[in-house]
């Protein structure tokens, strides 16, 4: 079995099916992606996968164990972790207190006492923001701000790595490192679920992916696979290959350049 399994998960508000018998997994060693318009649903699956929503049917399997029902910090102590879309950091703390605080709450008292085998400079420069590392977190640029979430989500050490927008704010250069630092995350066992816009990124570094649009799941597959689906197509640019006819051959190379 996967390490995370989403299984028929519909969420309801009021009237207003935001997902609907969305079905997926994410498994150990693997970069799995979760893309789709906005407002396809893909934070919503975030949100049931980490406790934060409540599904109206479905079931969220971790570890070959109901989680359904797991609060919140259940899920984050069995080692499920996240970032968010709108930066969370504490922005009176320093870069390297963001972090500290993370792996004090993860860690308990041997992280209180320092007796903790994880090094919290290590982290920052893991993920390549050491040289911010005395600066108060409202001050650093957005996409440090992002790196900073990661490393504090490091921190906590976990199995299940959930990353909603993380390449939002970085520069070219840096989001290659970003995709170098996942695939080396991934090979260490981790398993790593990314909703990204980037589509050079998620095509670059995903074993992995699932479309979301409406609430539902559209197709899931690998890269190639998904590049050339009609269905992933129309959704992101209202129509494919498929529909495309001779005099349309520019059309089709918008295709290639946004998909690939």
């Amino acid at each position: 079995m996967a390490l995370l399994e989403v299984d028929d998960v519909v969420v309801r508000f009021g009237g207003v099916t935001a997902v609907n018998r969305a079905t997926f997994t994410a498994d150990r060693g693997q970069i799995t992606g979760l893309i789709g318009p906005n407002g396809a649903g893909k934070t919503t699956c975030f949100n049931v996968i980490t406790g934060l929503q409540r599904p109206t049917k479905g079931k969220v399997r971790y570890r070959e164990r109901d989680v359904t029902g797991w609060p919140v910090h259940k899920r984050a102590k069995h080692g499920v972790g996240r970032t968010f879309q709108r930066l969370e950091a504490f922005g009176s703390l320093s870069v390297r207190d963001n972090v500290r605080v993370a792996h004090e709450i993860h860690g308990g008292p041997l992280a209180w006492f320092g007796r903790s085998r994880t090094n919290i400079e290590a982290l920052l420069d893991r993920v390549g923001i050491r040289d911010y590392a005395d600066e108060r977190a409202d001050s650093i640029p957005t996409g440090t701000a992002r790196l900073l979430e990661l490393a504090r989500c490091l921190a906590s050490d976990p199995k299940l790595l959930l990353l909603d927008e993380p390449s939002s704010g970085l520069d070219e250069t840096e989001t290659d490192a970003f995709g170098e630092l996942l695939v080396e995350l991934a090979a260490e066992g981790c398993a790593v679920l990314m909703v990204e816009h980037d589509m050079d990124l998620v095509m670059g570094v995903c074993d992995e992916i699932h479309v979301l649009d409406f609430g539902e799941i559209i197709a899931s597959g690998a890269p190639a696979a998904i590049r050339s689906d009609p269905k992933v197509q129309r959704a992101y640019l209202g129509y494919s290959d498929d529909d495309a006819d001779a005099g349309r051959d520019s059309d089709t190379s918008v295709i290639e350049a946004v998909t690939s």
